[in-house]
């Protein structure tokens, strides 16, 4: 089967979306597909040398929308190639431009929504989601309506899905989504990122990775470990250290979290990596002995099926779609998205038993396998479009 994506950047700061899109095609190709990336970045960014799959950049493209003149006449030019284009995300040019040039052609397309029509949005950014009413009817609509299905990660995101908008029809299907498991010297993984950042060595770690976003609850995480500090937890008062690892980092929601650990007298307590790729990656979650997320809102997670699949046990809010997984596996805790449940987190993971941490790493490797696999997710992808009456052998 010949694959196209559409998908706004295939930057690797974009987080989950890229990262899971490019999982899901490295199996997609083990299994004899052909995957190709259309997106809305201008040529010649340095992180494309890198890229992994065929890639056409159509930018330059104007405004956040993400606008660009050439996107749907080479669409119109090349759909004949493909069997199925498949749209990552809405609310940005790629999907609307992959509707623009596919309606009336012999080429069908589906969409990954991405968690982008969680109703959070809505609480969240009032003044945003108005603005999306506004071309919902023509654009997006439109969009979801005439695909030929509408794919959710898990049974929660598609749930979530019809609370945003009175006006919504697809053809949904639920997907097993994830990544793929950690490869190279786990040891050597591990001794990269403490010789790397030093003031690591020979602490408690606690992990955040992810996008630096005010979503992700990050300002809770802060004011909770200013807590379990200030109350002498775990053990020994120089024991806990906290790691903030991912994108965003310069940015002015950054900035104010730094200012606010400062406040609360835990800035040394801190280590801010900036983006993590790679071994250095995997050496942040080998180091570690808990990985933490306190989001308002999760589609799904890729890096909480990547603490999985390294062992690491995960605190996380009830607004990670994946959380009634995760706690019935027994891989991780889980909490209300508030600062009384990000305390929760880490007084319960640290009050535990060793016997009990022990038990919940092996539980989340077992959840990984289990649930998240890649190869589970290629499955289930070429499942459901073997169902949908493409040709997928």
């Amino acid at each position: 089967m010949r694959i196209l994506h559409a998908i706004h950047s295939a930057n690797p700061k974009g987080g989950g979306p890229i990262e899971g899109l490019k999982q899901l095609s490295a199996s997609n190709i083990s299994q004899g597909h052909s995957v190709e990336v259309i997106t809305l970045d201008a040529p010649g960014q340095p992180w494309m040398k890198d890229f992994p799959l065929p890639l056409h950049p159509m930018g330059p493209s104007f405004l956040r929308y993400g606008y660009s003149p050439r996107f749907v006449p080479w669409m119109r030019q090349h759909h004949r190639d493909y069997d199925v284009v498949i749209v990552n995300g809405i609310w940005q040019y790629n999907s609307f431009g992959v509707w623009s040039a596919l309606r009336g052609s012999s080429t069908a397309y589906c969409v990954f929504t991405h968690g982008m029509l969680d109703p959070w949005f809505k609480k969240a950014y009032p003044l945003k989601h108005l603005k999306k009413w506004i071309y919902w009817p023509w654009a997006e609509y439109r969009v979801l309506r005439d695909a030929r299905a509408v794919f959710f990660t898990c049974e929660e995101e598609r749930r979530l899905a019809r609370a945003s908008f009175w006006l919504y029809r697809s053809n949904e299907i639920v997907l097993t989504y994830g990544t793929a498991a950690p490869e190279g010297n786990p040891e050597a993984q591990q001794a990269l990122f403490l010789e790397t950042f030093p003031e690591t060595a020979h602490k408690r770690l606690i992990l955040f990775l992810g996008r630096i976003h005010e979503k992700k609850g990050c300002e809770l995480l802060i004011q909770a470990f200013a807590r379990l500090v200030r109350e002498g937890a775990p053990s020994e008062p120089g024991d806990v250290h906290l790691i903030i690892a991912g994108p965003g980092e310069e940015g002015a929601y950054a900035a104010g979290l730094r200012q606010l650990a400062g406040q609360l007298g835990i800035e040394n307590r801190i280590t801010w990596t900036g983006m993590v790729t790679g071994d250095l990656k995997w050496g942040a979650f080998r180091a570690a002995e808990v990985f933490i997320l306190p989001s308002h809102q999760e589609n799904f997670g890729i890096a909480v099926a990547e603490a999985l699949a390294a062992g690491i046990p995960v605190l996380i809010s009830n607004k990670v779609n994946i959380w009634r997984e995760i706690d019935e596996d027994g891989g991780g805790l889980v909490e209300n998205d508030d600062l009384e449940g990000a305390c929760l987190l880490l007084k319960r993971w640290f009050e535990l038993p060793d016997t009990e941490q022990e038990a919940m790493r092996a539980n989340a490797q077992w959840c990984y396998a289990k649930r998240f696999s890649i190869p589970k997710v290629a499955k289930s992808f070429t499942t459901a479009l073997e169902g949908l009456g493409f040709k997928t052998r």
